[in-house]
Formats: C-alpha cells, sequence, structure tokens
C-alpha cells in the first residue's frame, strides 16, 4: 500500500471521472474514432511538458519486454475506445456502459491465468452480484435482435479489451513511473487511433466549437483523471479490484445523464445500482481486510 497517497482514494476519484465519458461522447457530434482520437491526443499533449520535464531520462532504462507491453496495452485501448464510442451509435447509453464495465467476467479469468491470483468464494459470489446488478440497471434496454444486438456485441469486446489494457498495465507499472507508463501507452494510443481515422476516411477537422470542448474534457477527466488513476493504483493493488469498482461507472453516468441530458433514472436503475453499491462494497471491504491481514503476516 502507497504511504502516501490511498490506493483506493485514487480508485473513487477514477470512478467518478469516467463516469462522465459516456456523456461527452453522446454529447459530441463527430465520428466515433475522431473522438476517441482526439481525447487520447490531448491527453498526450497535457502530459508532454511534464513528461519532458522530470520523466524522459526514464526511457533510456525500459526493458524490451516493456515496451512490448506498453505498445500492446495502448492498442488495445484505441481499440477499446473505438468500440465502445462505435457501440454508443447502436444500443442505448445504459446498455454500453454496463457491457462495457463488466470487466470483472475478464479480470477474474486473466487474473488467474497470468498472475495465479486466487479468488476466495467471497469475491466470486460478490462479482456475481455486481455483475447482476448490471444487467438489472438497464434491463429495459437489453434487446436481442437488429442493430442493438450489434451495439451490445461491440460493448462486450470492448470491455474485454480494457481488461487486456489493464492486465498489462499491471505488469508494467510495477517497473515504470505513472507519467512515463501513462505516456507511453497514450502515446502509442494515439498513434493507432491516428491510422484508424486515415483508414476510414473520416476528417479531422471541420467539426463544431463545441465538440472540441468535448474533446478536451474528455481528456482530462475520465483520461487524465480516470484512466491514470487506474494506472497508478494498478501498482499497488489487483486488476481486479479495479475491474470491480468499475461497476460504479454505470450508476455515475445514470445520475450524470439524469442531470445533463434530462434522462429518468427508473426502478430498474435504481435497484440494480443498488446491488451493484452492495456487492462492489463488501468486496472492496474484503479484499482490504485480506491485503491487511498479508502485511500483517509478512512483518
Amino acid at each position: 500500500m502507497n504511504k502516501w497517497f490511498n490506493p483506493y482514494v485514487a480508485l473513487a476519484v477514477g470512478v467518478i471521472t469516467v463516469s462522465t465519458s459516456a456523456i461527452f461522447v453522446k454529447l459530441a457530434e463527430a465520428p466515433a474514432g475522431v473522438v476517441a482520437f482526439y481525447r487520447l491526443f490531448f491527453s498526450v499533449l497535457f502530459l508532454l511538458p511534464v513528461f519532458l520535464y522530470k520523466y524522459v531520462g526514464e526511457l533510456k532504462r525500459i526493458r524490451r519486454r516493456d515496451w512490448l507491453f506498453s505498445v500492446l496495452a495502448g492498442v488495445f485501448l484505441a481499440f477499446h475506445f473505438i468500440l465502445w464510442f462505435e457501440s454508443l451509435n447502436y444500443t442505448s447509453v445504459a446498455s454500453s456502459t454496463v457491457l462495457v464495465t463488466l470487466q470483472p467476467l475478464f479480470a477474474f479469468i486473466g487474473t488467474y491465468l497470468f498472475f495465479q491470483e486466487r479468488l476466495s468464494k467471497k469475491a466470486i459470489i460478490s462479482g456475481i452480484i455486481a455483475i447482476l446488478g448490471s444487467v438489472v440497471i438497464s434491463w429495459g434496454d437489453f434487446r436481442i435482435s437488429g442493430m442493438a444486438l450489434f451495439g451490445d456485441i461491440l460493448a462486450l469486446m470492448a470491455c474485454a479489451l480494457v481488461t487486456a489494457y489493464l492486465l498489462f498495465g499491471q505488469d508494467v507499472r510495477k517497473r515504470l513511473s505513472l507519467v512515463t507508463y501513462t505516456f507511453i501507452v497514450y502515446g502509442f494510443s494515439t498513434v493507432t487511433l491516428l491510422f484508424y481515422v486515415l483508414f476510414t476516411g473520416d476528417s479531422f477537422t471541420g467539426y463544431p466549437a463545441s465538440d472540441w470542448g468535448w474533446f478536451i474534457l474528455l481528456a482530462i477527466f475520465p483520461t487524465l483523471l480516470g484512466h491514470s488513476l487506474f494506472n497508478w493504483a494498478v501498482r499497488y493493488i489487483s486488476t481486479n479490484v479495479i475491474s470491480m469498482s468499475i461497476l460504479f461507472e454505470p450508476i455515475g453516468a445514470a445520475i450524470l445523464a439524469y442531470y445533463v441530458l434530462n434522462e429518468s433514472v427508473t426502478w430498474s436503475q435504481f435497484l440494480g445500482g443498488s446491488l451493484v453499491m452492495l456487492s462492489v462494497g463488501y468486496f472492496l471491504r474484503e479484499n482490504r481486510k485480506k491485503n491487511h491481514t498479508n502485511v500483517l503476516t509478512s512483518d
């Protein structure tokens, strides 16, 4: 556990700021690839002065394996954004947000296969309840036919990709500073998205002034204050914990949608949100107790 700043506090701030993502994307008029590109481009631009001032020397010490994992994490993050933003064009915000936050399904498998992390029965049960709560949140939005189903599939694929991004980060962040790792990953994501936009033939210009505001807000809040805090926290806590915590995102998105987009909160969203909060709170409490016990044992 970091002695200067509690990773769980960083996790909470990250989840709150990430909850703004779907709102900003929905308000922007640009295509998904363009929105994703500028989100990462402005993030890299904002990080550049800090990186050049203090962290550029760290590049000399990066191992070949860390370069490879950082590149893969950047590519996975880029296509996570592409698929998720695109899914919002086919299915509802609630369905897309819920599906893209079902990361425990993939994180539990990934951390077991790659890091041999064992899960207790309590963790598995709380994960299942949280996932059921996420499904209940958008029960009325799930449709099993047509373009909505295509959007749901895109959101699930985006979910798998962001979990892979966090898993690679869990390994690399043990050896790299937050700024260096984040700058490298966001940089490779930006380059990936640049080629994607060129491939699709979408324009980089010609969008209303409001869109540029959304691009910058996407860079500042859900990226630099969201994903970057996840990248910092993953050095101290497992991808499983982060993935479980991100299940709070649909709740935050629903609250913001109520005030910003005038979307009402349904009974299913209230019930599902309550299940998610209870199960994730229980999971985090058990995880902290486990970590505390491990520290006492090691001492």
